[in-house]
């Protein structure tokens, strides 16, 4: 299990770093700077954020043997050996989180609910704390927009000339999807479809003017 140790994360050279979406400042001690890089534990690290496709925020990584004291940390913390990482769950949700987490070899798991973030290293597999609650809803799902056709969105109920106008333009909609649709079946006909086109675009304009002209009408007669 390889390791990298130096006495501040500035004196670590830059070639030695390979992990894209995390920089040493991150993981290194937050007491002292000092920095001690555990590399299957970095790997795994980069291979859950690659997993989780979203950044993850390091509470604490790194920890040397005074910050750790420091801090009320365990005698025999991982966070001293530079296998363990503390990562908030803000932006996660829990249950996601831990099983990417276990997917990619992390097995240890901490639980912190009240202060936010998640404790996970490479073992030996244990877990301790209160699982977070879980979360009903974590993300809304993302819908794809509706397509609003005038066939769908206006309803017949307008009678006289102004149902026929809506009637009309439905019509040239359902004309035009067809053509879409089939586009790939008439390549013979490409010559002639900019002809079609302004075919198509003149009738639109008469759909619509024989609309505007019901609409008036309906509200000329209303006005008797």
């Amino acid at each position: 299990m390889p390791t990298l140790t130096y006495p501040h994360w500035r004196d670590l050279p830059a070639t030695a770093w390979r992990w894209p979406n995390f920089s040493a400042a991150e993981i290194a001690c937050r007491g002292t700077g000092a920095i001690k890089i555990n590399t299957e534990a970095m790997d795994k690290l980069q291979a859950l954020r690659d997993r989780l496709g979203k950044p993850l925020i390091i509470r604490s990584a790194y920890r040397s043997p005074e910050h750790n004291r420091a801090v009320g940390g365990a005698t025999a913390s991982k966070h001293m050996q530079g296998t363990a990482f503390d990562i908030a769950m803000a932006n996660h949700d829990p249950v996601a989180f831990e099983a990417a987490a276990r997917a990619v070899g992390f097995l240890g798991f901490g639980y912190y609910p009240r202060s936010g973030f998640m404790h996970i290293d490479l073992g030996p597999a244990r877990s301790w704390g209160d699982p977070f609650p879980a979360r009903p809803v974590p993300f809304a799902p993302e819908l794809p927009p509706a397509r609003e056709v005038l066939s769908e969105s206006r309803t017949l109920r307008g009678g006289g000339a102004a149902g026929a106008a809506t009637v009309g333009a439905a019509g040239i909609e359902v004309l035009q999807d067809v053509l879409a649709e089939t586009q790939s079946t008439i390549q013979p006909l490409v010559p002639y479809l900019d002809t079609l086109r302004w075919v198509l675009i003149a009738i639109a304009l008469i759909g619509i003017a024989v609309t505007i002209h019901a609409r008036l009408d309906d509200w000329k007669r209303g006005q008797r």
